[in-house]
């Protein structure tokens, strides 16, 4: 399982290669341009997966060496890792494809499984400074972006498909980032003050802030201060949860 986890974890930047080079249609980019929400992040945001996909990589060298491969909570974590990566290598050339449905099945599927994974090694972080570094953080960022790219595929299906208004989108749009809010919030506060999740989620929720504040788009404004506060809020409950935990989840100060 070790072995499956790192080839997974190669997989993903391999197809991301291809897909950014039209292998299997439009590009990411091409089409979110095609459908655009009061969702929709700036363009730069997306270089995160580059971050995302280099720390998954190295996790899945790091959890297949030495005498991590015989660690009980790895082993726990295994199959999801394994899971949460084929998921999203898969989630891209179905988007470039158009086939909405299933991109919210599998992205919300991948989200599924890398929140699994940041639970489990939120358990057993607190006296282990490496398995910190090496896996809780790689897979905290990478559930901490999906709880936003997930969101922004849902409203972008919802257009695709005409399920809801497209010229009035901020009513249903505010359900969104609302349900969005209470996932990112709820999530964080379980794995008490996760700086690499919420770090993640704040990221895409500022890129948000920023397209819809040039976007002409109406309710764009006010869905930019709307990503805007709910990172805030992501952030300050970040800090308070871990002052309220100073001498718990704090990397290398946990008592052995």
């Amino acid at each position: 399982m070790r072995l499956i986890v790192l080839l997974s974890a190669l997989l993903m930047p391999l197809v991301a290669w291809f897909s950014e080079r039209g292998a299997f249609g439009p590009t990411n980019a091409e089409v979110s341009a095609a459908y655009p929400t009061l969702l929709i992040a700036s363009g730069y945001a997306f270089a995160i997966w580059g971050l995302i996909f280099l720390f998954d990589v190295v996790y899945g060298l790091w959890q297949a060496t030495g005498a991590r491969r015989r660690d009980a909570t790895l082993d726990a974590v295994a199959p999801w890792a394994f899971a949460g990566f084929l998921l999203t290598a898969a989630w891209m050339p179905l988007f470039s494809r158009g086939l909405f449905w299933l991109c919210l099945l599998v992205i919300f599927g991948a989200l599924a499984c890398l929140l699994r994974c940041a639970l489990l090694l939120t358990r057993d972080t607190l006296p282990r400074r490496a398995q910190w570094l090496w896996a809780w953080t790689p897979l905290s960022l990478h559930a901490g972006w999906l709880s936003v790219a997930a969101f922004l595929n849902l409203a972008q299906a919802i257009v695709a498909y005409r399920l809801l208004p497209a010229g009035d989108m901020l009513a249903w749009s505010l359900v969104l980032f609302g349900v969005a809010a209470a996932l990112l919030l709820a999530m964080n506060a379980r794995m008490r003050g996760n700086v690499d999740y919420a770090g993640a989620a704040a990221w895409g929720l500022v890129a948000v802030c920023v397209k819809q504040s040039g976007a002409d788009l109406p309710g764009a404004h006010v869905a930019a201060g709307v990503a805007l506060a709910v990172a805030i809020a992501l952030v300050l409950q970040t800090a308070w949860l871990r002052w309220r935990d100073r001498d718990g989840l704090v990397p290398g100060t946990g008592t052995p």
